[in-house]
């Protein structure tokens, strides 16, 4: 026998989740005459007896994700009153995870939109960061929230990908006497710019291993001490002329590098 059900669905929230949820259980009784209306972005108690008054007149249940305790409770008591079904759909789970994490809940609607922006913005980054890595296509540097620039072996490309793990648009570009730097990393501002050094030996030490890595193990111009210094004097010069802050990275892991770079960002407004 067919049955009418209005299925009510109240969130303080989108309510996608409970959505999605319902359609779910709705799909399991096949040829029932199931109703759904949506009250989303429910604030008050004013709303909540809207959703009341609606649901004591018809077959129905209210299925909500609410996380504000105030209106929840208010919500519970009323169902009872007029003898309407209500049921939690967040709070049984998340009565579990307080338990296990020993914490309270934050109890702010939304959190879950928040959650999925800070994953796309990262994967944006991400995908920014391979893009414009190691001078690749120079008109991406107008695009940046970030410019490394260093020479070869100064983890430029390490802390792109760091970086962009914290949401920051990062291009990395390398500077080497024989290519003159893009154009364009002398049209955005300096503050927009971090160079990136290291001592000499340093440096040397760095690339007679990564010759060694590749099985190269003549001599070689790119691990000679007096083309490293060619190249660190070059360096240092176009850092100046774009008035760039510079850390020497010498002896500092990349997380290190990287907290003085987000240090930096967050004390000038993301180089706004």
């Amino acid at each position: 026998m067919t049955k009418q059900i209005t299925v009510y669905i109240v969130s303080d929230s989108a309510g996608e989740s409970a959505d999605l949820m319902i359609k779910t259980v709705m799909s399991q009784f096949t040829g029932q005459d199931i109703i759904m209306k949506h009250f989303s972005y429910v604030q008050n108690k004013q709303e909540m007896n809207n959703v009341i008054t609606l649901a004591k007149y018809n077959p129905s249940i209210i299925a909500y994700t609410i996380v504000t305790p105030t209106l929840k409770h208010y919500l519970d008591q009323r169902a009872e009153e007029e003898g309407i079904t209500a049921v939690d759909m967040m709070n049984p789970l998340m009565g579990v995870f307080s338990q296990k994490f020993q914490m309270e809940p934050t109890c702010e609607p939304g959190q879950i939109r928040k959650l999925d922006e800070d994953y796309f913005k990262r994967i944006e980054a991400i995908e920014f960061a391979v893009k414009y890595d190691d001078g690749q296509e120079a008109r991406g540097l107008n695009q940046a929230d970030l410019v490394l620039v260093g020479v070869s072996r100064t983890s430029k490309t390490p802390l792109s990908m760091y970086l962009a793990n914290k949401k920051i648009k990062t291009a990395n570009v390398p500077l080497i006497p024989e290519i003159p730097p893009p154009p364009e990393l002398f049209s955005i501002p300096g503050i927009k710019c971090i160079g990136l050094i290291i001592t000499p030996e340093k440096l040397n030490d760095i690339r007679k291993e990564r010759l060694k890595n590749l099985g190269l193990t003549g001599p070689a111009n790119y691990a000679s001490l007096n083309r490293i210094l060619t190249e660190l004097e070059y360096a240092q010069n176009i850092m100046k002329r774009i008035g760039c802050p510079i850390i020497d990275v010498s002896n500092k892991a990349i997380e290190e590098t990287a907290d003085i770079i987000l240090d930096l960002y967050n004390k000038r407004g993301s180089f706004a």
